[in-house]
């Protein structure tokens, strides 16, 4: 008797979700609401010394370590009139080499209501040679919310010789207010993306970058602050009265902190201290 063939095992793929809303209560912002799965968590460290009433603080952390091909993450934030919500990660999120035809995807969908805030600032998200990550970010707000957001990106690591000449990634942000966009911006890289980087007109060799967006009423008051800070291969604008947007480029990750910590540190009562470890 022949032996029935064994179908091979796929590679496992890890799954996570984390669902989280917030209210304004009698002592700050609590926990309105929190669902969370598979291998992605949410924690909350005590914050002090953030203002008379300091944020809830939000860290996310990948228990899986990091992102390949097949992997499905998502995160939704709701914050509820008059709350404050900041939202870090526990570390740089790392996007690895995925099995051919399989991609990694992540889907972030905010939503804050009249007189919330909420601060999105994850550390980095580092691209390995031969990854294949597609990840999207709709916010939407009320007349009144106030949003910052940061995205930070990191080509490949310079400090291990690291640089990528086969991976995929596509990044997508859109900020809506009552539905009318504020905000829409997408990033595309595939095939050699060191070349495509080392184009004048793309990043002109560039190996991180980093994309922010200021929505307050006092956005205007910030930017020529912001652009004395910035070097030459970084720019501030206004899309509005009360949208700012930021695009940072530098070599490495390290040059690109030693700008964006004092970017984010005029536009927050303080950082994560994940950020300043």
């Amino acid at each position: 008797m022949e032996a029935a063939a064994v179908a091979p095992l796929g590679q496992p793929r890890a799954i996570g979700e984390v669902r989280l809303s917030v209210r304004n209560g009698p002592r700050g912002t609590a926990i309105a609401g929190l669902r969370q799965s598979g291998a992605f968590k949410a924690v909350f460290p005590r914050v002090t010394g953030a203002g008379s009433v300091p944020p809830l603080e939000a860290v996310l952390v990948n228990t899986a370590g990091g992102i390949t091909g097949g992997d499905r993450f998502s995160c939704s934030l709701q914050a509820e009139a008059g709350s404050h919500l900041r939202l870090t990660t526990q570390a740089a999120e790392r996007a690895y080499r995925a099995q051919p035809g399989e991609t990694g995807r992540v889907a972030n969908r905010l939503t804050v209501a009249a007189g919330a805030r909420l601060d999105w600032l994850p550390q980095e998200t580092i691209l390995f040679e031969g990854c294949r990550l597609e990840r999207s970010l709709v916010a939407e707000l009320a007349p009144g919310a106030r949003l910052l957001l940061v995205e930070p990106l990191v080509f490949g690591r310079a400090l291990m010789g690291e640089s990528l000449h086969a991976a995929r990634f596509r990044d997508r942000i859109e900020i809506r207010r009552e539905g009318v966009p504020l905000y829409l911006d997408a990033l595309r890289f595939e095939g050699d993306v060191a070349a495509q980087l080392a184009r004048p007109a793309v990043a002109e060799g560039a190996g991180a970058l980093a994309s922010l967006v200021l929505v307050a009423p006092d956005a205007a008051a910030h930017l020529a602050p912001l652009r004395a800070i910035l070097p030459a291969m970084g720019g501030a604008s206004l899309l509005a009265e009360d949208v700012l947007a930021l695009r940072l480029l530098a070599p490495d990750s390290y040059h690109l902190r030693k700008v964006l910590i004092p970017v984010l540190s005029r536009l927050t009562q303080a950082l994560p201290r994940s950020w300043m470890t």
